[in-house]
């Protein structure tokens, strides 16, 4: 990241640290919901924004995460088993689910993942002997830590502020490695990163694999916040919704999701006293940053930054030229003066 991001960073951070003791127990709730999409969409934004493959099928990862967590937390497990279980399979079923993406691409495999997620719908609501289906599962605990209960929503909130700055620093080191430069010269020309030796293949599906396993550690947390989970908060909505969270935010910017899945989470509980319109008023407001902001919010400075460069650039071009003109025009000057002379 750039000097200037790390001190936005620092700056979130410092707020994240002291928010819930400004907030009532439905905030802090809240902001534990909002960092547990943060890491959902950091994953998804390794895959979109970085590796450049179009994904709709996040929600699924965040549901087999849950649900995985909280059988084995009601069958007797440790929380601190459960969730690198979650995210091992989720990077198992991530790795699998990536196969598709070395045959179709664009449109095409964005339809693919959609009904990948589709399916994982269809089989938590129908196989109630595991899912408990529409019905759920309840009574999932909240972990705790050296002998330290997590149950209260502050405590809670805590662990996955800490498991998101980890995951996040993780990611940062990803994105670092040379991983991270064949994700964006995957993403940025294909055929070339191929023709310096990237396989292609290979690193497609990494890049699901790891956005996968980042879902179902959202996923772990997401169950033991709730405590009870049920279909409907993995639906291809949701993976729709995640996906625009990182259009939003940025894709490509490290910093995207943050701004994204505020956006997608806390926005629509903002503009609540709109009642029965909010949903139109969030709708609208996602329209008019696509349309007017493809590159996401954070794409703003580098717009300004750009079309700073461009007047700078016109503005010299438009010097060279009276410079050149002025020139011309004084050796017209000399020449014509000699010949007077002559």
């Amino acid at each position: 990241m750039k000097t200037t991001q790390w001190i936005i960073a620092g700056l979130l951070a410092c707020v994240a640290v002291i928010a819930p003791h400004l907030l009532k127990n439905y905030g802090i709730y809240l902001l534990s919901y909002w960092l547990i999409y943060v890491i959902a969409t950091m994953g998804l934004n390794l895959i979109v924004g970085y590796a450049g493959q179009k994904a709709l099928g996040q929600a699924a990862f965040l549901g087999i995460g849950a649900y995985t967590t909280a059988l084995m937390l009601n069958a007797g497990w440790s929380f601190w088993l459960a969730m690198p279980a979650s995210a091992a399979l989720s990077f198992v079923v991530g790795l699998l689910i990536g196969f598709p993406a070395l045959r179709v691409q664009m449109v095409y495999l964005a339809f693919a993942t959609l009904g990948f997620n589709e399916l994982v719908s269809l089989f938590m609501r129908n196989e109630e002997w595991l899912t408990g289906g529409t019905f759920g599962i309840s009574g999932i605990p909240r972990p705790s830590l050296f002998g330290l209960s997590l149950e209260s929503n502050i405590a809670y909130y805590y662990l996955v502020l800490a498991c998101t700055v980890l995951l996040s620093l993780l990611l940062w080191g990803i994105l670092r490695s040379p991983w991270g430069k064949a994700f964006t010269a995957l993403r940025d020309n294909p055929i070339r990163a191929e023709s310096l030796g990237i396989n292609i293949q290979r690193y497609t599906l990494l890049s699901f694999a790891i956005g996968s396993a980042f879902a179902g550690v959202a996923g772990a947390l997401f169950a033991s916040l709730v405590q009870f989970i049920e279909p409907s908060p993995f639906s291809s909505q949701i993976s729709i919704m995640m996906y625009l969270m990182v259009v939003i935010g940025g894709p490509g910017y490290m910093l995207g999701p943050l701004v994204g899945a505020a956006i997608g989470v806390l926005a629509p509980e903002a503009l609540r006293f709109a009642e029965g319109w909010y949903l139109f008023v969030f709708g609208a407001m996602v329209i008019i940053l696509m349309v007017w902001l493809p590159g996401g919010l954070l794409s703003i400075p580098d717009l300004l930054r750009a079309k700073r460069q461009s007047r700078e650039a016109s503005a010299a071009r438009t010097a060279a030229s009276a410079a050149a003109s002025a020139s011309a025009i004084s050796a017209s000057v000399s020449t014509s003066a000699k010949g007077a002379t002559a």
